[in-house]
C-alpha cells in the first residue's frame, strides 16, 4: 500500500527524509508527523492506512530518525530544523496546503509548522500531545502511573545500555505505560519490533542543548491563527494529562477536544476504531 522513497529537503547540511506515501487525492493530503524522536513513523501506519484512497498519506521519518539522514552534528537536531525540513518536503512533493497530524513529540512539530507556515496547513490534529505546558505535580498521587513507569526508569539508569539499544529498551519497558488496555500490549510490542530506532536526538537532549519543542505561548498563537484544530487524546495518557487538552479547547475557539476513555498515550492502539473515526469525521 505504501510507496517508499527518499526526498532531499536540505543541502547544508545534506538531509534526505525517508517518506512512505499512500495514494489518494492530492487536495486531500494528510501529513503525519511521528513522535519520539529517535523513533520512526511505522507505529502509526495502522489504523491510518485505512484513510488511504480517500486521503493521500505522507508519512516521513524526521531527520535523525528511522531511515532518514543521520550522523548530523548535535546542534542540527532541533525542532526548528525539523519544521524547515517538512516545509521543504511539501515543496519537493508539489503540495500546497495539507492537513497535518502530529503525534506526541510530533504534535509540537505540527504546531510549529502551523505557526511558521499557516498557509500550508488546512486542518490540524494534535494527537497524544499538548499545546499547554505540563505543570509541576500534574501526575501527583497517580500510583498506577508510577508502577507502570518503574521499568522504564530502570532502563534509563542502566549503564550497560547506550545508543539505539537504549532507545529500543526504553520503548519496550515503557509499553505498559503507553497502552492502557492489556489486550493492546502484544500488538504494540510487535510494532516496536519493527521500528528503526536511532539515538541521534538523545545526544543533544542529554547534553542539555536540545531546544524546547513546544512553541512558546502556543495556545494563544494557535487561537489567533484560527486553524480548524482537533485535540485527540487518551484519558489515561501518562505523558500529557488529558485535562490539558480540555483546558486548551476552552482557550482556542477553533479547537475541538476529544478524549477517548480507557486509552493511554497510544490511544490509536487501545481503541483504534474510535480514534480513526474521530479523525475521519474531522477531515470529512
Amino acid at each position: 500500500m505504501f510507496a517508499e522513497s527518499m526526498v532531499a529537503v536540505s543541502h547544508l547540511p545534506a538531509v534526505e527524509l525517508f517518506v512512505a506515501q499512500a495514494g489518494g487525492p492530492a487536495d486531500r493530503t494528510l501529513l503525519v508527523i511521528h513522535g519520539g524522536p529517535d523513533w520512526d513513523h511505522t507505529y502509526l501506519r495502522t489504523p491510518l492506512d485505512q484513510l488511504a484512497g480517500h486521503h493521500q498519506l505522507i508519512m516521513p521519518d524526521l531527520r535523525g530518525c528511522g531511515r532518514s539522514t543521520c550522523g548530523l552534528l548535535d546542534d542540527q537536531y532541533t525542532p526548528a530544523a525539523t519544521t524547515r525540513d517538512l516545509i521543504a518536503l511539501l515543496d519537493a512533493m508539489g503540495l500546497g496546503q495539507v492537513d497535518v497530524l502530529g503525534f506526541s513529540y510530533g504534535g509540537f512539530i505540527a504546531q510549529r509548522l502551523a505557526l511558521a507556515a499557516p498557509e500550508r496547513v488546512r486542518r490540524l490534529i494534535i494527537a497524544s500531545s499538548s499545546v499547554l505546558p505540563v505543570p509541576p505535580g500534574a501526575f501527583d498521587g497517580w500510583h498506577e502511573r508510577s508502577r507502570r513507569l518503574a521499568a522504564e526508569s530502570a532502563v534509563w539508569r542502566d549503564p550497560s545500555l547506550s545508543g539505539p539499544e537504549l532507545t529500543r529498551a526504553a520503548a519496550i519497558a515503557s509499553a505498559p505505560a503507553n497502552v492502557w488496555r492489556s489486550q493492546a500490549l502484544p500488538d504494540y510490542l510487535n510494532r516496536l519490533a519493527r521500528v528503526h530506532f536511532t539515538a541521534e536526538w538523545m545526544r543533544p537532549w542529554r547534553a542539555g542543548i536540545l531546544p524546547p519543542a513546544r512553541p512558546e505561548d502556543s495556545a494563544r498563537r494557535l487561537a489567533a491563527g484560527g486553524h480548524s484544530l482537533l485535540l485527540l487524546h487518551g484519558r489515561q495518557d501518562m505523558l500529557f494529562p488529558a485535562t490539558l487538552i480540555e483546558a486548551a479547547a476552552k482557550v482556542i475557539p477553533s479547537a475541538k477536544a476529544v478524549v477517548i476513555e480507557d486509552a493511554g498515550h497510544m490511544a490509536h492502539l487501545d481503541h483504534p476504531q474510535a480514534w480513526l473515526d474521530t479523525i475521519a469525521q474531522f477531515l470529512a
